[in-house]
């Protein structure tokens, strides 16, 4: 493995929010003659892009799961491994404690793990607005309480119409976040396939559909009653929002690049899972 020299920590100021967590992660880093530079964030707590740096050997991400998917997604062309840690609730993806700092950096810096890599998903809003996401990609009503008309086609063929609240648009890792409190199934994380939940449809059959990665769908929102042009929105992993309207089309498919995950633990996903669920 690449011997890792430069780290760059990237913290949830609301989360930490006296720095200790940070302070304690720097320090152990630098004794080890590790050179670590912190992320620049704007005033809502959000990742300069333009200020990461060139040259980056492994992101440390201190906050929650919502925290490291806004990195994975920063860095999603740059081929970075990325470990989490966990300050927030549930911590599928953000997989060290705080309590258990010290003894996970040193197995990273002794070469004790692995990475995964796991799944995006690039959105293309009408062959023009392009970004990617990590867990899902949602379209879904934007003020109206009313149901939308939503066409989804697959590989060009019209697959079904669904009038709903909203349409997921989930990858694995995805799948225990907005899909599963849809409904949607839970799917192993290293898997590679595609999984849409429509979000209240009004049908009898309300199923989710899963395809294979290499399929490309596409959303394509309807016309309302009476020839009413319906607003909808789409956003990146909860995030970046865009404005549709009838006739937009956003084209989903497979990211050509993935999410590098750092993994130090032998806690399989099932267990991490039945934990979690706080299954029996």
């Amino acid at each position: 493995m690449k011997q890792m020299e430069r780290f760059w920590i990237v913290t949830n100021r609301g989360k930490d929010k006296n720095g200790e967590v940070t302070g304690k992660v720097i320090e152990f880093l630098e004794r080890k003659g590790i050179f670590c530079i912190r992320c620049e964030k704007d005033e809502c707590n959000r990742i300069k892009r333009d200020s990461i740096p060139e040259e980056i050997d492994c992101a440390v991400v201190i906050g929650g799961d919502g925290s490291l998917i806004e990195a994975a997604r920063a860095l999603h062309e740059r081929e970075v491994p990325i470990l989490g840690i966990n300050m927030g609730t549930l911590g599928y993806l953000a997989e060290v404690e705080v309590n258990h700092i010290t003894e996970a950096l040193e197995r990273l810096l002794a070469g004790k793990y692995v990475v995964q890599n796991r799944m995006m998903l690039e959105g293309i809003l009408n062959e023009s607005a392009q970004d990617v996401s990590l867990n899902d990609i949602v379209v879904a009503r934007k003020d109206a309480l009313r149901l939308i008309r939503f066409k989804l086609y697959v590989n060009g063929e019209l697959l079904n119409s669904y009038e709903a609240d909203g349409m997921i648009i989930s990858t694995p890792t995805g799948s225990t976040a907005y899909n599963l409190s849809a409904g949607g199934p839970i799917v192993e994380p290293t898997a590679s396939l595609i999984v849409i939940t429509p979000i209240c449809s009004h049908a009898l059959n309300t199923s989710s559909i899963v395809l294979s990665a290499e399929d490309e769908l596409v959303i394509e929102i309807g016309e309302g009653k009476h020839n009413i042009v319906e607003e909808a929105c789409i956003a990146f992993d909860g995030d970046d929002t865009e404005l549709m309207v009838t006739g937009d089309r956003v084209r989903i498919r497979r990211s050509q690049t993935c999410a590098k995950i750092i993994k130090l633990s032998n806690v399989s996903f099932l267990e991490t899972l039945r934990r979690k669920m706080k299954g029996n």
